[in-house]
């Protein structure tokens, strides 16, 4: 089981938003990462995702189903990158399409997360994915600079 981290006051604390169509991977998505200290909100579909995303400015990553009912995840994906206010968050794709890793390169995704999900194999992609957020660019410029001496 995962120990669940909060934000010290004043800190960030990502904003994921999963878009996933079966409600019972939706809630355990949800509160698998909300025990990881993560802010979690949920849709079941494209259509909402970018009702949600219009509403709301404090999403950090999406985590998104491609097989989505009223709007799947490459229509939303398309129009997510057409919207200049929206196009900069990051995406991990969860699919059990045999051609996923196709369709992640298509539509520029940051990870992949094969169906069923894993949910360990999801914390570590949004690790890698990271929140750009929650670090000042200073600071992150920073520590890559570090990395790479």
């Amino acid at each position: 089981m995962a120990m669940e981290r909060r934000a010290a006051p004043g800190q960030h604390r990502c904003s994921v938003l999963v878009v996933e169509d079966d409600p019972e991977l939706r809630e355990l998505l949800r509160v698998a990462l909300t025990g990881d200290g993560y802010a979690v909100s949920t849709v079941a579909n494209g259509r909402d995702a970018l009702r949600h995303l219009r509403s709301t400015a404090s999403t950090c990553i999406i985590v998104l189903d491609l097989a989505l009912p009223v709007m799947d995840g490459r229509q939303f994906r398309e129009v997510q990158l057409r919207d200049r206010s929206l196009a900069w968050i990051p995406v991990v794709l969860l699919s059990g399409d045999g051609e996923a890793s196709q369709h992640a390169r298509q539509l520029g995704v940051r990870s992949l997360v094969r169906k069923p999900v894993d949910v360990d194999v999801l914390r570590r992609a949004l690790r890698r994915v990271g929140c750009r957020l929650a670090r000042p660019r200073k600071e992150q410029r920073v520590r890559e600079r570090h990395c790479t001496q």
